[in-house]
């Protein structure tokens, strides 16, 4: 398996570790109890192995609502904090080796946040995922209806995670089965094949899916989260008419509003969420890494060049930003998360309502509708307390204003802001550079245009003598 830690490591060892996926009802058994709060199921199942646990509706639930609890809280943490660090975006607050590689983009190989936090925290939760859709397609004992809903959960769900590591690592082996030895050494599949998975997934997905949350405050995942990732996954891949479609039936709803009032847009009954991601005391893994008590310096901060290009009076930097002085330095935080310890009333929010103005408005952009993609970006700005954009900008100027309000809207965000300088051209001229190159060059010494996609772990390597090292990390 691709994300098993070390060369030594025999089968033997790797098969009894796979074993304890026999407790794994058990243990989302123990997990479901203390999160009673935000899901609502019958008496968990206990002491069974697998293929049992999917002979139930309730105990069936419970191995899916498993998927959520694992690891996707640290992982939030990750995507967010340490992909962020490579961009300029958020950073770790206190100098550490592997995370300045990250804010340097010089990342080695042998880094322990990108071989355990990123890469190996992936491929474990892939393997949960694919277990449970294996054991979901097998069952026959399942209610139709809760069937679908839960496999369509799962599917979105391994699209989740096969989305980052395409954007992470580029080519990454495409993992659709728990068989060990085929896993063990299965090489890099080309991206455009990761991609045509994320999104056969996700047109699965769509279809077995309901619009309806099957747990109050949108914990777990419905239509429109699939159809949310969907309209992200085509507008990264440049198919702008569905990306377009895709967005649009999203905003069109019905169900979805922007919150007039920024302050209240990431609490967990926000109309303006699309999913999140549930925790037991309301404090989300955000807040209580972004913040800290006066004086004191949190886990993460902004970028000063983030802080410093926010218009005047945008209220995203008044109610979404502040600022402590610490031994005389200013430094910027991220206060979109109001709560840092106790209790409080947010999760850990995945996709909202103004992420998919943006998306539908690149798109209209990109088919030269650049009065529909204003009109979108006004929203968004009216929002935030800003002018209006002038009707008369030229379509590399909307998407430009495109960028930038992706910038100061979804700052601190699941990485957004480092794929988003990722996968846009260069506005140089220069064939194969990226906006990366445009702005990450003039802000850290050092960079390389190949530094767009992190090094394969060196122990991956190792271990598995098929995978192939990316360019620069040679």
């Amino acid at each position: 398996m691709s994300h098993f830690k070390t060369q030594n490591m025999t089968y033997n060892k790797i098969f009894n570790k796979i074993n304890t996926r026999y407790l794994l009802v058990c243990i989302i058994s123990i997990a479901i109890t203390s999160c009673s709060k935000f899901v609502e199921l019958g008496a968990p199942t206990t002491q069974i192995g697998v293929k049992e646990a999917f002979q139930s509706d309730a105990s069936a639930t419970s191995a899916v609502i498993g998927l959520y609890l694992t690891q996707f809280n640290s992982m939030a943490l990750n995507y967010s904090g340490v992909v962020g660090s490579s961009a300029d975006d958020i950073h770790y607050s206190t100098s550490s080796v592997n995370y300045d590689q990250f804010s340097s983009n010089a990342i080695l190989p042998n880094n322990s946040l990108n071989g355990n936090n990123l890469w190996g925290s992936s491929f474990s939760e892939l393997y949960q995922i694919n277990l449970v859709i294996e054991n979901l397609n097998a069952s026959t004992a399942l209610t139709p209806a809760l069937k679908n809903q839960l496999l369509g959960e799962a599917l979105t769900l391994r699209a989740f995670i096969n989305f980052y590591l395409v954007n992470l690592y580029g080519d990454v082996p495409l993992e659709l089965t728990t068989d060990i030895a085929t896993n063990a050494l299965i090489p890099r599949t080309s991206s455009i094949k990761v991609w045509s998975q994320i999104i056969d997934d996700l047109n699965s997905a769509n279809g077995l899916l309901s619009p309806n949350y099957p747990t109050t405050q949108r914990a777990r995942i419905n239509k429109y989260t699939a159809m949310a990732l969907l309209a992200k996954s085509y507008l990264y891949n440049k198919d702008w008419t569905k990306a377009e479609n895709y967005s649009d039936s999203i905003i069109s709803s019905g169900i979805y509003s922007l919150n007039t009032n920024l302050n209240q847009a990431f609490t967990n009954t926000s109309n303006e969420i699309i999913w999140q991601i549930a925790n037991t005391t309301g404090v989300s893994t955000f807040g209580s890494n972004f913040l800290a008590p006066k004086g004191v310096l949190p886990n993460y901060i902004l970028y000063d060049t983030l802080y410093n290009s926010f218009e005047p009076n945008d209220l995203r930097k008044i109610d979404w930003t502040m600022t402590d002085t610490i031994g005389g330095k200013p430094y910027y935080y991220d206060y979109k998360y109001k709560s840092r310890s106790g209790t409080g009333n947010e999760y850990n929010v995945v996709f909202r309502l103004a992420e998919q103005y943006l998306i539908r408005a690149e798109a209209r952009a990109q088919q030269n509708n650049t009065s529909g993609a204003i009109s979108d970006l006004n929203i968004i700005r009216n929002r935030a307390g800003l002018n209006s954009l002038s009707t008369q900008l030229t379509k590399a100027q909307v998407l430009l204003a495109v960028e930038q309000e992706r910038k100061v809207e979804l700052f601190g965000e699941w990485g957004n802001r480092w794929f988003d300088l990722k996968r846009a051209p260069s506005i140089s001229g220069n064939t194969g550079l990226t906006r990366a190159d445009d702005v990450l060059s003039g802000i850290k010494t050092g960079w390389k245009p190949t530094d767009i996609f992190y090094p394969i772990p060196s122990d991956q390597i190792l271990a598995n003598t098929k995978l192939t090292q990316n360019q620069g990390y040679n």
